[in-house]
């Protein structure tokens, strides 16, 4: 679910996350990025592959806790957080931006020992369709797997 993104002239980290509908230190973890570092013309990164619509973005507003962005979403607030980098009790600054979750998939973060048959069954799918929704599943702790709910 990754691809190659070459940075165009001027271009920062916010503006590739937003067209890409992710968040600034997802796109910084994926690229052992420093915070705050600048990215270079022509300067090759990686970016979530977005051909289809797996989540909504949110841009926090002063105020915002993960707790209350997760009760107006009815979205489970460790899902929010995984799904963004975080754990509960990191902090959340205005104008970052979350990625939010779409209510017609369901959502699963890898674990250490998760194997395809166990990914399949959570998902009460088979292994080939898990496979179709998902272009690379490499089942390392950490990453984001989706089905489209039935």
């Amino acid at each position: 679910m990754f691809e190659k993104y070459r940075v165009k002239g001027n271009e920062t980290i916010e503006d590739i996350a937003k067209k890409f509908r992710t968040n600034i230190s997802y796109i910084e973890d994926l690229n052992n990025l420093s915070f705050g570092e600048m990215l270079r013309e022509g300067m090759d990164i990686i970016v979530p592959k977005n051909k289809e619509k797996y989540f909504d973005t949110y841009t926090i507003n002063s105020g915002d806790t993960l707790y209350g962005i997760s009760r107006k979403y009815n979205i489970n607030p460790e899902l929010l957080a995984a799904l963004n980098g975080l754990n509960m009790d990191d902090y959340i600054y205005q104008n970052q931006v979350l990625l939010l979750p779409i209510s017609s998939y369901s959502y699963y973060i890898t674990k250490d020992g998760d194997t395809l048959d166990s990914v399949a069954d959570m998902f009460n799918k088979n292994k080939d369709q898990i496979l179709k929704e998902n272009d690379t599943i490499y089942l390392l702790a950490g990453q984001v797997l989706v089905s489209k709910r039935r």
